[in-house]
């Protein structure tokens, strides 16, 4: 079974040694930064199942971080940081955040957060795999397969990031050029036909005529 992995960025080098020494006797992959950047990088790289994050980071406020980070992946955080009043902790929390832990903390509190935070961010990623199954389509990002009505679907590599990114995205409206952007990347020098093909190809190969719709003027978005 592939070890759950855990992203700690903190720029105090003796807590990152502590919290990837008992995360690690805890059975989890430990990754550590320094700074925001090298964190947001090494989530983009690592994919981690949960970051822990400091607030104050020597180049971006870790507020600023778990904003960024909730935008891009989807991932929980448990922010750990010296600040304690009240207001901190909504800032922390609305910014992002799952879960608020203070310093100095007991290494067995963190742990215990983290457990619970991986237990619900798990059920509700279940229940979401769930709703995409009985909705005929089931979508598997580990085995890299799709199963309409319970048959396989034969998708390209780009045909399958781009249903896989939709099904995490449901019934968000995306333009052709952030679809271009998601799935090809910045450096693409194609055209935006190229997702009008593939968007029929998808539809016409996993029969998603009435889930994939276009919004005139805009764009595409998945309706489960």
């Amino acid at each position: 079974m592939e070890k759950r992995k855990i992203l700690v960025i903190e720029d105090e080098k003796p807590i990152a040694e502590i919290l990837k020494y008992g995360f690690e006797k805890e059975g989890f992959e430990v990754f550590c930064a320094g700074t925001g950047a090298e964190g947001l990088k090494s989530a983009e790289e690592r994919q981690p199942n949960l970051v822990l994050l400091d607030w104050m980071l020597p180049d971006i406020a870790g507020v600023d971080v778990c904003r960024l980070l909730t935008e891009r992946e989807n991932v929980p955080i448990l922010m750990l940081t010296a600040r304690s009043n009240v207001e901190d902790k909504l800032y922390g929390l609305e910014s992002g955040a799952d879960d608020y832990v203070t310093k100095p903390f007991d290494l067995r509190e963190v742990v215990a957060r983290v457990h619970t935070i991986l237990r619900r961010f798990e059920k509700v990623q279940e229940s979401r795999r769930t709703e995409a199954s009985c909705c005929s389509i089931a979508v598997s990002e580990e085995e890299h397969t799709v199963l309409r009505d319970g048959r396989p679907v034969d998708l390209t590599p780009k045909e399958f990031d781009l249903l896989l990114f939709f099904v995490k995205h449901p019934r968000q409206v995306f333009t052709r050029s952030a679809l271009l952007d998601q799935i090809w990347g910045f450096d693409y020098l194609g055209d935006t036909r190229t997702v009008d093909i593939h968007i029929q190809r998808l539809r016409r190969k996993a029969d998603l005529g009435e889930q994939l719709v276009t919004v005139f003027g805009v764009g595409y978005k998945y309706v489960p």
